[in-house]
């Protein structure tokens, strides 16, 4: 470059600088960080600036606080690609079906499954539908077993769906915070559609999937797994374990939390269902040209064609959340899905341990867990979270609300984001909140 310029040395250079102001010291800043922690540092520097009093959040049971790098709102904020809903005439908008394509292929390769739709509206109506599908698949109506240790809402939700179906919603008891292989037997009949299953479950317990999808397929009865989307760079995908139907809520990739909503529902399965698959598909062909596109297919599945005979009433997607879903996946890749599960797994074992030393805490369950654990207080759970909010914390979420008995339980997540010093924070405040 110098000598491009024509110019011999550095302070050649630069000699239009007056000596006196040029730095001849390296400057003092501190080595290059990741962009995860480059982030935090500077939220910090804000907060002394404007006092902000954010909590450190430690919330769960579906919805977390799981890092979003910068990229994914850059491209998911572009104009062509900022809409809530999926065009009508879906053929005339290419660039949309192609990334409802891209996400679907990601899927597969994310839960092990042969074919994805475009995308759900969340969690628990992908949970439902799965299970609907099976049951219009299976022809079998009379009952659909689902495991306790599923998510509180997945089941309401399903049960609502049922209310005037003429299926049966039964519940398979957990023991110790896991589901019974032989209690899961011996629901079932040669009437059960379907068996539903989480895998971590809602208490982050990791279930004994053999003998469940075993129990199960040995009366010749499909499974539905929801699991975490986190979870599979370290533990086994759905499709490893032979079920039929994969679901989640894919808002760990790459969506904020946003109070709540609007989320992301992931929907893969077997090729034997393809036919009946809930919602959007979008196929690859060639046009009159050879030109690769893409269109809109199956179709005769949903209801503007089939009426009374669809196998769903849902006929869109999260178009807008399932691109940010697939920046997600391409920015991460499996390495990056694989560390970002590790350092959930490990950090969250350092919290059950630092919390359990607290006097009065202790982790209910003695299974394995992967990101989250249930916490038990010397009292009902609720009556802490407000003066450990006042502390900075997002302590948990209260189980009391969905389980018999379990007033003295929270449930605790701890993501990648989650710090040490944090961890450590919140083990000190629940130590000054127990002693007052």
């Amino acid at each position: 470059m110098l000598a491009k310029v024509g110019a011999k040395s550095l302070d050649e250079l630069f000699d239009v600088i007056p000596e006196t102001v040029r730095l001849r010291e390296p400057l003092n800043i501190p080595p290059a960080m990741t962009e995860m922690d480059l982030e935090a540092h500077l939220g910090r520097l804000a907060s002394n600036n404007i006092g902000a009093d954010r909590a450190v959040c430690f919330l769960g049971g579906g919805c977390y606080d799981h890092f979003v790098p910068a990229v994914v709102d850059v491209v998911a904020g572009r104009s062509e690609f900022y809409t809530a809903y999926t065009p009508y005439q879906a053929e005339a908008s290419q660039g949309t079906l192609q990334t409802g394509f891209e996400y679907q292929s990601l899927i597969c390769e994310l839960s092990g499954m042969d074919v994805s739709n475009a995308s759900m509206y969340e969690g628990a109506t992908a949970a439902t539908e799965a299970c609907l599908m099976a049951r219009a698949a299976s022809g079998k109506t009379g009952s659909i077993v689902v495991s306790e240790t599923v998510h509180p809402e997945y089941r309401q939700t399903l049960e609502t769906y049922l209310v005037d179906l003429g299926t049966k919603l039964v519940v398979a008891p957990a023991k110790d915070g896991l589901t019974d292989p032989a209690a899961l037997a011996k629901l079932i009949d040669a009437q059960t559609a379907c068996v539903l299953l989480q895998h971590p479950n809602f208490f982050g317990l990791l279930e004994p999937m053999d003998a469940l999808v075993s129990a199960a397929k040995s009366a010749g009865v499909p499974v539905v797994q929801a699991f975490d989307p986190m979870s599979v760079g370290l533990l086994k995908r759905p499709g490893d374990y032979g079920v039929d139907v994969a679901v989640t809520e894919g808002q760990a990739l790459g969506t904020p939390m946003q109070y709540g909503g609007p989320f992301l529902g992931v929907f893969a399965c077997k090729n034997n269902f393809v036919r009946k698959i809930p919602g959007r598909v979008v196929g690859q062909t060639v046009d009159r040209r050879g030109n690769r596109c893409f269109v809109l297919t199956l179709q005769t599945r949903e209801q503007h064609i089939r009426r009374e005979k669809a196998t769903s009433n849902i006929c869109t997607n999260q178009g807008l959340l399932a691109l940010r879903a697939s920046v997600y996946l391409a920015l991460m890749g499996p390495q990056g899905m694989k560390e970002a599960a590790e350092l959930c797994w490990e950090k969250a074992h350092y919290a059950a341990d630092r919390l359990s030393q607290v006097k009065g805490l202790s982790v209910r369950f003695s299974g394995a867990f992967f990101k989250e654990f249930v916490l038990k207080t010397p009292g009902k759970a609720e009556q802490y979270l407000s003066p450990l909010l006042k502390a900075g914390f997002h302590a948990g979420v209260p189980l009391g609300r969905w389980y018999k008995g379990m007033d003295d339980c929270l449930l605790v997540a701890v993501t990648e984001k989650r710090t040490k010093d944090e961890i450590d924070r919140l083990a000190d405040a629940w130590t000054k909140v127990l002693g007052a």
